[in-house]
């Protein structure tokens, strides 16, 4: 069976996979124990404690021994044959990584919340979806991070391990999540993390590059069902994306505030650590309610998502530089041309 064969052969079950574990992120909830990501997380406390120092080399070392053998594993899946087993680990495996439904229904909640007038309720739930100092933040305020934290997971959670799933299969969709997973831990700003947790957060930035920009095209596409406008959206990603201290976030977040047209960004607050951050958007500030249109637009966006990732699973892969023939299997014929190595 030559390269292309196996190629379409597991890109079938890989694209199903997909889907299946996206729509399973839907309608099957995450356990409150025993989640494997929370159990990669508590794996790499251990071994943080093992090898920090506070330097890069470290960190990277760190980075490194945490994500291969994840990775590793990954390989290990792709190597099942048959398809319908092949389908049904991707789907559980898309299924543990995906965080949509979880990020929407902690949006939610603290929208239930405020509708109530209960801000403090509020307040004790916005930890679950940002690292902000919810006591400096009244309802607006609330209603601000919330709705950029929604705008910032959507790609994180959903957009991100899908696409590298469509492009590399299980190692894509596990070593993503562990990068991403080893950046909230020790990729942000801190004395502790400064040096050591550089190379997770540069590997983190890599890794969402492209995935942050493709959800802001799908969320200009889906800007209609939230009473937005696609070219807006766009004209506002282009304008405001790289005012964004992250490369990433103000990618979605602009795109976010063109499609809902509303204005994010400001002043945060994060462990009594001030930001002064630029605006993004021309609209108005967020109020409570937008809150669920966030929430109704990043689930559009996810479940487009979806569809794109099972498609790139399906797209053809490049064929190798020469095929070999029954008479000549040990290199080209007599009149190939080798692949040429540059100098």
């Amino acid at each position: 069976m030559d390269l292309v064969t196996t190629a379409h052969r597991h890109a079938r079950p890989r694209g199903l996979g997909l889907l299946l574990g996206a729509a399973l992120d839907r309608v099957v909830p995450d356990p409150r124990r025993g989640h494997p990501v929370a159990l990669f997380g508590e794996a790499a406390s251990r071994l943080e404690r093992r090898v920090y120092r506070p330097s890069r080399a470290r960190g990277a070392a760190f980075t490194a021994l945490a994500v291969g053998p994840v990775v590793a594993l990954g390989v290990l899946g792709e190597r099942v044959r048959n398809p319908a087993l092949r389908a049904a680990l991707t789907a559980g495996v898309t299924w543990a990584v995906v965080g949509g439904d979880m990020l929407g229904r902690e949006a939610e909640r603290i929208a239930d919340a405020l509708e109530a007038g209960d801000v403090d309720a509020a307040r004790r739930r916005l930890p679950h979806l940002c690292g902000r100092d919810p006591e400096s933040l009244d309802e607006k305020g609330i209603a601000r991070a919330t709705v950029e934290s929604v705008a910032e997971n959507t790609s994180d959670a959903v957009v991100a391990p899908l696409l590298w799933g469509g492009l590399l299969g299980l190692p894509g969709l596990l070593g993503y999540r562990a990068v991403n997973t080893l950046d909230a831990m020790v990729g942000h700003r801190s004395e502790r993390y400064e040096r050591f947790g550089w190379a997770s957060a540069r590997l983190d930035d890599v890794a969402n590059w492209a995935p942050a920009r493709l959800t802001a095209l799908l969320a200009a596409a889906a800007a209609p069902l939230v009473s937005g406008d696609a070219r807006r959206t766009l004209r506002i990603r282009a304008r405001y994306g790289r005012c964004h201290p992250s490369p990433n976030a103000g990618h979605c977040e602009a795109a976010f505030a063109g499609a809902l047209d509303l204005r994010l960004g400001g002043t945060n607050s994060y462990r009594g650590r001030v930001e002064h951050r630029p605006e993004l958007g021309t609209g108005r500030h967020p109020e409570v309610h937008d809150i669920r249109r966030a929430v109704r637009l990043a689930r559009a966006v996810n479940g487009a998502s979806a569809l794109t990732a099972a498609l790139l699973a399906a797209l053809p892969s490049p064929p190798p530089p020469f095929r070999p023939t029954d008479g000549h299997k040990h290199g080209p014929g007599p009149t190939a041309r080798a692949p040429q190595r540059k100098a």
